[in-house]
Parts: structure tokens; C-alpha cells; sequence
């Protein structure tokens, strides 16, 4: 039965999105079949893999609802093993139309129940909030690999995180594990990267990974280009930093 991991942060602008895109298709190459789920109404993770956004007409806001399956909306990406369950810019009303349903709680668990065998990782690409879409995706999650950026409020609103997992933990999903802190923007020249590096990891120690994912320009430039930083620049230090979280989830999973 495949691993299902959240990528989730409320904050903006930590990499989630871009760990997403190029953790599945890390796992892909290393011969891994992966699902990515956008569950973010901006739908980056959709269009920095080469999809065009406006041209979904089925996506994560109809499985959500309920009205499609998610074979229905399933497609291939140009990353090798990983398939995509796009996002269209309707998500965004999802949160309202959630709101008065019965276990508004599980719709995502539950549309993943029948597609689980058929892939080793689902991975979700989390909304930038602690709203219902974040809280869904926790809830069908077995884990959460949490993006932090090496600058100087890296710390800020992490408590809240944690606390939200935490109470997913006590309601909805006592299975939910902390797969890691990711720590995400490093600059090695700057002063404060290293310090909130030696925060991090000093307040959270095997929680952290080892992995930590530098600053490259090729990783800001592949989205653009609708691809992975495998399929744009495999040589780049960005996809080799990529590379070895894939591996470090792998071992971690025995795998």
C-alpha cells in the first residue's frame, strides 16, 4: 500500500510547491510510482509540471466533492513514474462548500481509498493555510515532511503547525507521523542561514532531516519551463540535493 505524505506549512514562500514537484520526481527516477496531489487553489505544483491550469476540467476540487473518482482526473507527467492530480483555481470555493458536510474532515481519505495500492508514495502538495484543505490532507496522510526556509522567520508560526498536527493526531489520524523538517533556501554565504540551521536542528534533532535543499537559480527557473529539476537540469545542485531527500525518505522507510 503506498505511502501517502503531505508537504505542509502555512507559511508562503517556504518551497513547499517545489519540493513537491521534485521530490516525486526524485521518487520517480529512483524508480518509485508516484501520484502528486495539488491541493493548493494557485495550482503551481499543476503547471510546473507542464499542465495547463485553465484546460482541467476535473481535479482535486471534484474529488474533494465527491462528484468524480480520482481516475478520472489522473494524469501523466512528463517526470517518469509520477502522475499528477491536478488543481484549477475553482478549489478555492472548496473550503466554503465543505463546511456544512458530514466528516468534511475525510473526503480526500476517502476518495484515496480505492488508488492507494497502485502507487509506493502519493505525495500532497498542501494550500498555504491551516484551512479545510490543509486539514484533509492531514487527516488521509501518514505523514508530513515540513518545509522550513533558512531565513529569519523560519521559526514563526511553526508551534501553530505543530499544534494543528498534533490535534489531527488526537481526532481525526492517530497514525499521523512527522516524516521530517525539511530545511529549504540555504545560503551557505549568509550568517543567518546558518544560524537558523543550528536553531532548527538544536530544537529538533532527529526531526530534521540531513538533507538540506540550497539556494539554485535552475530550481527557480524549471517551474517555467513546466518541468522538474530532474527533466531540466539533473546535473544541478538543486536536483542532486533532491535526489538525496529522496533517498534519506527511502532509507527512513526501509525502503
Amino acid at each position: 500500500m503506498g505511502k501517502i505524505i503531505a508537504i505542509a506549512n502555512q507559511k508562503g514562500g517556504v518551497g513547499k510547491t517545489t519540493t513537491s514537484v521534485n521530490l516525486a520526481a526524485s521518487l520517480g527516477v529512483l524508480e518509485k510510482k508516484v501520484l502528486l496531489i495539488d491541493a493548493d487553489p494557485q495550482a503551481n505544483a499543476s503547471s510546473g509540471l507542464g499542465i495547463d491550469v485553465d484546460s482541467v476540467e476535473i481535479g482535486t476540487y471534484q474529488i474533494l466533492e465527491h462528484s468524480n473518482i480520482p481516475e478520472d482526473a489522473i494524469v501523466k507527467t512528463s517526470a517518469p513514474n509520477v502522475d499528477l492530480l491536478p488543481a484549477h483555481i475553482d478549489l478555492v470555493a472548496i473550503e466554503i462548500e465543505l463546511v456544512d458536510k458530514e466528516n468534511r474532515e475525510y473526503m480526500l481519505k476517502q476518495a484515496l481509498v480505492n488508488i492507494r495500492e497502485q502507487y509506493d508514495y502519493i505525495l500532497i502538495d498542501c494550500a498555504p493555510s491551516l484551512g479545510l484543505l490543509t486539514l484533509n490532507a492531514l487527516t488521509a496522510a501518514d505523514s508530513v515532511v515540513i518545509p522550513i526556509q533558512c531565513e529569519y522567520f523560519a521559526l514563526e508560526g511553526l508551534g501553530k503547525l505543530l499544534n494543528t498536527i498534533k490535534s489531527v493526531q488526537k481526532i481525526h489520524n492517530p497514525q499521523l507521523d512527522i516524516e521530517g523538517l525539511l530545511l529549504t533556501m540555504y545560503d551557505s554565504r549568509l550568517r543567518l542561514s546558518n544560524q537558523v540551521v543550528e536553531e532548527v536542528q538544536k530544537h529538533f534533532h532527529d526531526m530534521v532531516f540531513e538533507t538540506i535543499i540550497q539556494r539554485n537559480v535552475k530550481l527557480s527557473e524549471a517551474p517555467s519551463f513546466g518541468e522538474s529539476i530532474i527533466n531540466y537540469d539533473a546535473t544541478s545542485k538543486g536536483a542532486t540535493n533532491y535526489l538525496h531527500l529522496a533517498q534519506e525518505i527511502l532509507k527512513k522507510n526501509s525502503i
